[in-house]
C-alpha cells in the first residue's frame, strides 16, 4: 500500500533536516530569536494573503467582496499547500469561489490560471533583475527565468487559446497519472477541466484589456516583494544580515524546487532548498535551518491553519472536495 508514503518522504525530509541542524541548536536559534519580528512577519503573510485575495476580486469583478475574496483565496492556497506541485490550488479555488463568490466554475478556473500567468512572468522578470547583482548566481537564475516564461507561454495557452488548451491537457493528464491520486480523481480532474475550456477561455479573453492586465501585474508584483520582505524581516528577527536582492533569488528558487518536487506544497523540499541555497550566501546551517523553518511556519503552516478554519466554518463540502483533490487518506493509489 502507497498511502501516507508522499507525506512520509515530506515528514522524512523535516526530520533528517532538524537531525543534520541537531534539535539543541534549533532551539538555541529560537531563543535568541526577536519574536516581535516573527510577529510582524505573519502580519506581512496575512497582507499577501489580502493582495492576492484583491487580485482574485478584480479578476472576478467582484473587488468589494473582501471578506469571501479572502476566505477564497486562502481556501485555495490551503488546498494547493496540500497537492503535488499545488496543482489543487485553481481547481479548488474555483470551487470555493462558486460556493462562496456566487461565479461559475470556468470563471474560477479563468481567474485562478490568469494569476498563474502573472505569477510567473513576475518571478522570471525578478529572477533576470536579480542576476544582474547576484553574479554568482546569475546562471541557476537565469535558467529559472527561463522555466518560468516557458510556464508562462503554457499558462496563456491554456488559458486563451481554446483549441490549443484541449490538445495540451490530453498532453498534460497522462503525468498526472502518474502521481499517487487514484483514478477517479484523476477523472474528476479532467471531466472539470475539459468541460469548463470554452466558458474559462471565452472569460478569460473578456477580462483582457490593456487596464485590466496592467492592474493584475501590479498586484503580482506587490504580493511577491511582499513575501520576499516577510522573509528578510525572518532574517533580521535571527539577526542575520543579507541583502534584499538575494532575498528575492532564494525565495524564488526554493519555490521552484518545491514544485519541482512534486511533494504536496513543497514540504521538506523547500525547507532543505532553502537552507541549502542560505548555505551559498554565507548564512551558517543552524542559523539557515532554523530561518527556513522559522519562515514556513509564519507562512505555509499559518494558512494551512486558516484554511482548515474557513473551509470547516464556510464550506465544508469544500474541505470534502479538498480532501478528495489533494493526498489524503483513500486518495492515493494502491500497490
Amino acid at each position: 500500500m502507497k498511502r501516507f508514503y508522499v507525506f512520509a518522504v515530506s515528514i522524512a525530509l523535516i526530520i533528517l533536516l532538524v537531525l543534520w541542524i541537531g534539535p539543541v541548536n534549533i532551539i538555541n536559534a529560537f531563543k535568541t530569536a526577536k519574536w516581535e519580528w516573527l510577529l510582524v512577519a505573519l502580519l506581512i503573510h496575512l497582507l499577501v494573503i489580502e493582495v492576492r485575495a484583491l487580485r482574485w476580486g478584480f479578476i472576478i469583478n467582484k473587488p468589494f467582496e473582501i471578506k469571501n475574496n479572502y476566505i477564497v483565496k486562502t481556501i485555495g492556497l490551503f488546498a494547493g499547500n496540500f497537492s503535488p506541485m499545488r496543482t489543487a490550488g485553481e481547481v479548488l479555488n474555483a470551487l470555493a469561489g462558486k460556493k462562496i463568490n456566487k461565479i461559475s466554475l470556468s470563471e474560477g478556473l479563468s481567474a485562478g490560471l490568469t494569476e498563474r500567468l502573472f505569477d510567473f512572468l513576475i518571478v522570471a522578470f525578478l529572477l533576470i533583475i536579480s542576476s544582474i547583482w547576484i553574479e554568482n548566481m546569475r546562471f541557476v537564475s537565469i535558467i529559472g527565468a527561463i522555466g518560468s516564461l516557458i510556464m508562462v507561454l503554457l499558462v496563456y495557452l491554456v488559458n486563451w487559446r481554446e483549441d490549443t488548451s484541449i490538445w495540451i491537457y490530453n498532453k498534460i493528464h497522462p503525468v498526472l497519472c502518474k502521481l499517487p491520486i487514484n483514478n477517479e480523481t484523476l477523472d474528476n480532474i479532467y471531466l472539470k477541466f475539459t468541460e469548463g475550456l470554452k466558458g474559462m477561455t471565452s472569460h478569460t479573453n473578456s477580462f483582457t484589456t490593456s487596464k485590466n492586465l496592467v492592474f493584475v501585474s501590479i498586484l503580482a508584483f506587490m504580493s511577491w516583494i511582499l513575501e520576499c520582505l516577510r522573509l528578510y524581516v525572518v532574517f533580521y528577527a535571527f539577526n542575520v544580515q543579507i541583502s534584499f536582492t538575494s532575498v528575492i533569488i532564494i525565495l524564488i528558487l526554493a519555490n521552484i524546487i518545491g514544485i519541482a518536487s512534486a511533494l504536496p506544497g513543497g514540504i521538506g523540499s523547500i525547507e532543505l532548498s532553502l537552507t541549502g541555497l542560505f548555505a551559498l550566501f554565507g548564512v551558517p546551517a543552524v542559523l539557515g535551518g532554523s530561518i527556513a523553518l522559522a519562515d514556513r511556519l509564519v507562512s505555509f503552516w499559518m494558512v494551512s491553519v486558516l484554511g482548515i478554519i474557513f473551509s470547516s466554518y464556510y464550506a465544508k463540502d469544500i474541505l470534502g472536495e479538498i480532501k478528495n483533490y489533494t493526498l489524503d487518506i483513500g486518495v492515493l493509489k494502491d500497490e
